[in-house]
């Protein structure tokens, strides 16, 4: 039997999105694992992202996420709340505190601009921040592509 995903959600249109829209809430359970786990597959072989001995020996008090791993939850965060076909053209963050484990990264922002594009193709720019009982672990910028559907050449 053969059978094929499909989304389970809509992606957002871009005439739909207001400046000022809250982007929805994402939080992510840190894990040790987990950490581990995005230091090797990002090729990140930094002892201080899996091994706790090791950072403890560096002033660490745990093994901690490296910035790869950051930058694919937040991607994460963003296409959760725009759909499946939104594109993240332009991220740009800044670390802050660790992210160690068992310390859940709270995910928030909201949509701070709005540019009509061409073809169809028009882009938002969302402002976040994902903090744990540290403070803000990343914040940053992205612009995201998005189809308007009431555009020439858009989905209608």
């Amino acid at each position: 039997m053969t059978t094929t995903a499909t989304p389970t959600r809509k992606t957002l249109a871009w005439h739909d999105i207001s400046e000022g829209d809250e982007v929805t809430p994402l939080e992510v359970a840190i894990t040790t694992t987990m950490i581990v786990a995005g230091a090797i597959a990002s090729r990140d072989f930094m002892p201080v992202h899996h091994d706790r001995d090791y950072a403890n020996k560096q002033g660490s008090p745990n093994l901690f996420m490296n910035i790869l791993t950051t930058n694919g939850y937040c991607v994460r965060f963003l296409t959760d709340w725009a759909g499946p076909e939104a594109m993240v053209k332009k991220l740009s963050i800044r670390l802050g505190v660790p992210s160690f484990p068992d310390d859940p990264l709270r995910f928030t922002g909201s949509v701070t601009g709005k540019t009509a594009g061409t073809g169809g193709e028009n882009f938002v720019e969302v402002t976040f921040q994902g903090a744990n009982s540290l403070g803000n672990h990343v914040s940053g910028t992205a612009v995201l592509s998005l189809l308007d559907e009431t555009s020439e050449g858009g989905q209608a």
